[in-house]
């Protein structure tokens, strides 16, 4: 490596010599982290790229890819080096944001696309690829499953400047070990430098048991009042997870009823007006289970209607489906029974934009509960606004987060607020919350403090050297003390 690089740092590169390296992920920042140049309103390329052979992606979430139509326009020529599931999921995740931020020309957007799908080179776990060899420098790759996201790995470099050889890990996102659907991550064999993310470096997550158990009371409540339980999800990762653990509460209490709170008399179902039940997915969202007449003084597990409103996680719902070979051995397991954990009946899916608007006007005028996930994860901006807009002002409905909030987002105003009462700015507009605001950590696609001290502690020989990044100062800081007091030799630094 060059001397006095910084492959991570203010340097987003890595550099095994000085006229040859690669760029791991090219992505947008969020919340507050917006100021740095990379915000939804200045996605220039600020770094030189000249010298870059390979971009490597360790999984599609936009905070991580959302630049890379901007590194092609401004000369990258390079392959993109990825998973094989993300090699599949990266061309969907960019046309959403080619259309939201940059453009509606269908043509444009295909021209760019057809661009990125021919520079992908889809890697399988565990094997070596060369990215380059020239004289005496030589670079070569291998991902491994992170257990984030369907198709996310970490990277570990060989990298050779003459004599001299070193290997550098980068983690990229990791995930939890006991989350649904996806293998736990497995510590590298060997990091002389390891770069490790620091999401939740200051904080452990709830255990699996624990965080099902808090899922189950917070439905619980929504069915014993009739309210809406409004999930911000992020369309890839959480939003399959969260449906995966929902089928599986409804598998196992079935036909359990749960007071429903509705009083009788009333008309849960079907005497809006406005809402346009002659749609597919309109239609089935008030039919299911329900009693219009408001005599049925319950409501069971089987009626809980679950709706996706998201195009786009729907979308990455069915990738996960048609991927099940990357699944874990439990999901495995439960379709080989017969079971379908991300298509279950009373699972709806919203596509339409006027569907949408229906949806949400049907769903604060009625008392039907009901459990809608919709983007974006953070609340700043997507279908979920109108949600909240709709419903924040009604304590009947509860908000669930079960992903980080960044800071400066609406999500983390929320989060924070919503609790003592406070109100939450939403496209210029003040709305007072008085919904029931809930936080499942464990539901995180990222590691907690013990996890990525695990990661770090199962490599069999401590990395010389460990970079902490991507995380609020606190929580690198926070895991930056506990890796120097576990580990004895390694330099722990943080870059600026």
């Amino acid at each position: 490596m060059k001397t006095g690089s910084d492959p991570v740092g203010s340097d987003p590169t890595f550099m095994p010599s000085s006229s040859a390296g690669i760029l791991i992920d090219c992505g947008l920042f969020q919340g507050q982290d917006e100021g740095r140049g990379a915000s939804a309103s200045d996605l220039s390329i600020d770094f030189p790229i000249g010298h870059i052979r390979a971009l490597v992606v360790t999984h599609v979430h936009i905070d991580h890819v959302g630049r890379i139509p901007y590194l092609l326009a401004a000369g990258f020529e390079g392959p993109i080096i990825c998973s094989e599931p993300s090699a599949i999921m990266l061309p969907e995740i960019l046309e959403d944001a080619l259309k939201i931020g940059f453009t509606r020309d269908r043509r444009l957007i295909e021209r760019v696309l057809g661009l990125i799908r021919s520079r992908l080179v889809p890697v399988p776990y565990g094997q070596w690829h060369s990215v380059f060899s020239e004289g005496d420098s030589s670079l070569a790759v291998r991902l491994q499953r992170a257990g984030h996201i369907l198709g996310s790995a970490y990277v570990e470099c060989d990298a050779r400047v003459g004599d001299v050889e070193e290997r550098i890990v980068f983690s990229g996102d990791l995930g939890a070990p006991h989350a649904p659907l996806l293998p736990a991550p497995e510590s590298p064999e060997r990091a002389d430098r390891l770069v490790i993310e620091s999401t939740y470096g200051d904080k452990d997550h709830e255990d699996r048991e624990t965080r099902r158990c808090r899922l189950k009371a917070v439905l619980e409540h929504a069915l014993e009042d009739g309210g809406t339980v409004l999930v911000p999800a992020f369309s890839i990762g959480r939003t399959q997870e969260l449906l995966y653990e929902i089928e599986s509460l409804i598998y196992e209490f079935g036909g359990d009823g749960v007071p429903s709170g509705m009083k009788k008399g009333s008309d849960p179902v079907g005497s809006d007006p406005d809402f346009n039940a002659n749609s597919e997915s309109a239609g089935k969202l008030v039919k299911m289970g329900s009693d219009p007449t408001g005599s049925d003084p319950s409501f069971t597990w089987e009626s809980l209607e679950i709706v996706v409103d998201s195009p786009l996680a729907a979308e990455f719902t069915r990738i996960y489906r048609d991927l099940k070979p990357y699944w874990d051995a439990e999901a495995t397991e439960r379709v080989r029974k017969g079971r379908h954990p991300l298509s279950f009946e009373q699972l709806t899916v919203i596509n339409s934009h006027e569907d949408h608007l229906n949806a949400v006007d049907y769903l604060a005028r009625s008392h039907r509960p009901c459990v809608v996930l919709a983007g974006s994860g953070m609340c700043a901006g997507g279908r979920v606004v109108n949600y909240l807009k709709a419903m924040l002002g009604d304590q009947r409905n509860d908000v669930l987060f079960v992903g980080y909030q960044a800071a400066g987002t609406p999500g983390r105003d929320i989060l924070t607020y919503g609790p003592r009462g406070g109100w939450v700015e939403l496209d210029g507009e003040r709305y007072d919350i008085r919904v029931r605001v809930h936080q499942v950590g464990g539901y995180s696609a990222h590691a907690g403090q013990s996890d990525l001290l695990r990661f770090v502690q199962g490599i069999p020989q401590a990395p010389k050297e460990i970079r902490v990044v991507h995380g609020d100062r606190s929580a690198k800081e926070a895991l930056k003390t506990k890796l120097e007091g576990l580990l004895a030799q390694p330099q722990v630094l943080i870059p600026e």
